[in-house]
C-alpha cells in the first residue's frame, strides 16, 4: 500500500493534499481485503455499473486482471474509491476502468454527502497514489465519464478533460410510459407493437423471459454471442464480445447477479419458436436502467423487428419500476434515435504519469479528435462503415 501525499515528480500534477488535515489517498493491488472495503463503500455510495464490486469481480475473476483499487479517505473513512486495470497497450503501460470497451457511463464509488465536498487537490492526490504505487504506469486514462449520477457531480471530472467521440442516447421516462409515447410519436409505435404481435402469433406467439437461472442466462448469452458475432463480421468490425475471457466474464456477472434481490444487471430475451430472436443485457444505476448490450438475430423472423419489439416492452417496463431514465448507452443508432430525446456526453481524462505517458496521451487526443470528425459527419460516417464492411468481404 502506497500513501499519496504527493505525486510523483516527473510528469505528474503537483498534489496539495498537505493542506486538507486527515485526508489521505492509498492505493495497492485488488487483495480480498481491498475489494471488500470497496464493496462496503459501493453498498450506500454513488458508482456507474462498471465500477459495481459485482462487474469488478466478475472481471478480475474471468480475465485475471492485474488490478489496483485507490481508496481516498477523510479522518480515516473511505470517501471514494476506483477499481483499475493495468494494461500493456504496445510499448505503454495504462491504467484504466474494469472492463475496458465494454466499461461505459464511468462514474467512481463516491460518498453521497461528500461528492458535494469534493475538491481538484483530492483527486489529484488519487492520481498521485497510482503514480507512487506503481512507478510503471505511464498514463491514467478515465474513459468515457458519466458527467452527474443522480445529479450529483463526478469528481474525476476535477480533472481535465475532452469530450468523448461517441454520444450515449437516453429516453427521459418523466410522466410513464404513455407520456414516453406522447413524445415520441407513440400511437404510431404502439400500432407496429400491435401487429407484430399479431405477427408472432402466427408462429406460435412471442414470450419476452427475464433470466432467473444460470442455464436461462447461459442460453441467452449463448444466443447474444452468436447474434453478435454475425453482426459484427457483416459489419466488417472486431467483435468486442468474442473473446473467451469476456465471455466468460459475462456469464459470471449475469449468472451471479441472479443472487441479489434486486439484481444490478439482467437479460432479457424475446423467444419466438423456442428460439431467442432478441436479447438485451441491462443494469440498473441510480435513476437510470441501462442497456448495456443488445442484438437480435438475422433469420426469417428478422423482418418483424424482434430488437423494436422488446424494447418496446424494455422501456414500459422501466417506467413501471420508477425510473427515470432509459439510457441505450454508447452508440448512435437509428432505432435509438426513434425512441431517443436526450443526449449524453460523456468525458475522457487523461494523466500522464510519465514521458512517455505523455506522448501517448497526445496521440490518444488526435485520435479522438478524428474519430469525433467523422461522427459528426453523416456521409462522412456511412463511407467508412461502408468501406469497413467492404474490405471484410475480401477476406
Amino acid at each position: 500500500m502506497v500513501d499519496a501525499i504527493a505525486l510523483r515528480d516527473a510528469g505528474g500534477p503537483k498534489d496539495r493534499l498537505a493542506d486538507i488535515a486527515g485526508t489521505i489517498a492509498t492505493a495497492g493491488p485488488a487483495s480480498n481485503d481491498e475489494l471488500a472495503t470497496y464493496a462496503e463503500l459501493a453498498r450506500q455510495a454513488a458508482h456507474g455499473p462498471a465500477q459495481d464490486p459485482a462487474w469488478v469481480a466478475a472481471w478480475i475473476g474471468a480475465t485475471g486482471a492485474d488490478a489496483l483499487v485507490v481508496t481516498l479517505r477523510v479522518s480515516g473513512t473511505p470517501v471514494l474509491a476506483l477499481a483499475l486495470e493495468i494494461r500493456r497497450e504496445g510499448a505503454f503501460r495504462t491504467a484504466r476502468f474494469i472492463g475496458g470497451k465494454h466499461a461505459n457511463g464511468n462514474f467512481p464509488v463516491a460518498d453521497r454527502p461528500w461528492l458535494d465536498m469534493a475538491g481538484t487537490a483530492e483527486i489529484e492526490a488519487v492520481v498521485g497514489a497510482i503514480a507512487r504505487a506503481r512507478p510503471d504506469i505511464d498514463l491514467v486514462a478515465f474513459d468515457r465519464l458519466s458527467a452527474d449520477f443522480d445529479g450529483l457531480p463526478n469528481p474525476l471530472l476535477r480533472l481535465p478533460s475532452t469530450p468523448s467521440p461517441n454520444v450515449a442516447l437516453a429516453v427521459d421516462l418523466t410522466g410513464g410510459f404513455d407520456a414516453v409515447l406522447g413524445r415520441t410519436s407513440g400511437k404510431k409505435k404502439a400500432k407496429r407493437h400491435r401487429s407484430q404481435e399479431r405477427k408472432y402469433e402466427d408462429v406460435g406467439g412471442a414470450r419476452r423471459v427475464v433470466a432467473r437461472s444460470q442455464t436461462e442466462t447461459d442460453a441467452m448469452l449463448d444466443a447474444f454471442f452468436t447474434m453478435k458475432a454475425q453482426r459484427f463480421r457483416a459489419m466488417g468490425i472486431t467483435d468486442v464480445f468474442g473473446s473467451a475471457e469476456v465471455q466468460a466474464f459475462f456469464r459470471r456477472l449475469f449468472a451471479e447477479a441472479l443472487g441479489s434481490s434486486r439484481p444490478p444487471f439482467l437479460l432479457h430475451g424475446l423467444e419466438v419458436g423456442g428460439k431467442y430472436r432478441a436479447v438485451t443485457g441491462s443494469s440498473r444505476a441510480g435513476n437510470r436502467f441501462i442497456c448495456e448490450f443488445g442484438a437480435i438475430a438475422d433469420d426469417d423472423l428478422g423482418h418483424i423487428s424482434p430488437g423494436e419489439y422488446l424494447f418496446f416492452d424494455n422501456i414500459a417496463e422501466a417506467c413501471e419500476q420508477g425510473f427515470s431514465i432509459y439510457d441505450f448507452s454508447v452508440g448512435d443508432e437509428p432505432y435509438k434515435r426513434q425512441w431517443c430525446d436526450v443526449e449524453l456526453r460523456h468525458h475522457d481524462v487523461l494523466m500522464p504519469l510519465t514521458a512517455k505517458g505523455k506522448a501517448l496521451a497526445l496521440s490518444l487526443r488526435a485520435a479522438t479528435r478524428a474519430k469525433a470528425l467523422v461522427k459528426n459527419s453523416p456521409g462522412l460516417w456511412q463511407f467508412v462503415k461502408r468501406a469497413r464492411a467492404g474490405l471484410r468481404g475480401r477476406d
